[in-house]
């Protein structure tokens, strides 16, 4: 399996070279192409990418926005992000429904999405993503991650949400948990669970303006206190996994 983070930027103003557009990944396995996300900083450039596919995570602007003017090529995405997305111009045909720990299969790559505390109003899934003998799980936005233990049982990487370092971005709205959960509190995830290995996309504001060199290296010392590996992405990092 190859990963490419075409993008690493969340939903914020700031912007750089190494962090240029929203948040999305390539994955590719025996020739075949599959996009996650397509965020607002996307539209007008899919056809850079070449995607066999595309995978939604959740409907906020920055993961699906790009598909407003339509997809070149088959979607897959939750019920609640197609409600968000009904009036994008895509064929009824090119439209597939996830279904919360129902596996599938996309383009010979197996996904299963996992429900994941992030936002209300629109409710987001982290995909456990399958290739030959690898597994891994994405999630770039999360505050909880619902039956965690077989979203990661076996993972070889965990490519987590880095809007937060360490303060705490979730609050309260109602009986839910909404926002994003701290870098450091998913390492903890990782190494409770056994995931050897973190990469953290979705910068926020801190990430992408601030010292990278010193704050990866933060990341590291706190990765290593854990006994497992992390660092930041970038746009443009390929990561293969064998």
């Amino acid at each position: 399996m190859k990963l490419t983070f075409l993008g690493t930027r969340g939903e914020i103003e700031a912007r750089t070279d190494r962090h240029r557009r929203h948040t999305s990944t390539l994955v590719e396995y025996r020739g075949r192409r599959v996009m996650i996300d397509a965020g607002a900083d996307w539209t007008g450039h899919l056809g850079e990418v070449r995607p066999r596919a595309i995978v939604i995570t959740h409907s906020h602007p920055d993961h699906c926005w790009a598909l407003r003017d339509g997809s070149p090529c088959p979607v897959w995405a939750t019920g609640e992000a197609w409600d968000e997305m009904a009036d994008y111009p895509i064929v009824v045909e090119e439209r597939h429904v996830v279904e919360a720990r129902r596996p599938f299969e996309v383009e010979g790559i197996g996904f299963e999405a996992f429900p994941v505390d992030h936002s209300t109003r629109a409710p987001a899934v982290g995909y456990r993503v399958t290739a030959g003998r690898v597994a891994i799980f994405y999630v770039p936005d999360v505050v909880y991650i619902h039956d965690r233990h077989d979203a990661l049982r076996g993972a070889r990487l965990y490519v987590g949400d880095g809007a937060t370092m360490a303060r705490s971005l979730v609050r309260r709205r109602g009986e839910a948990l909404i926002g994003h959960t701290p870098v450091r509190t998913q390492l903890g995830w990782c190494a409770k669970e056994g995931v050897p290995r973190a990469i953290i996309t979705h910068c926020g504001s801190r990430i992408v303006e601030g010292d990278e060199r010193a704050l990866g290296a933060r990341l590291r010392e706190w990765a290593g206190e854990r006994g497992i590996e992390a660092s930041f992405a970038h746009d443009g990092l390929e990561s293969i996994l064998r």
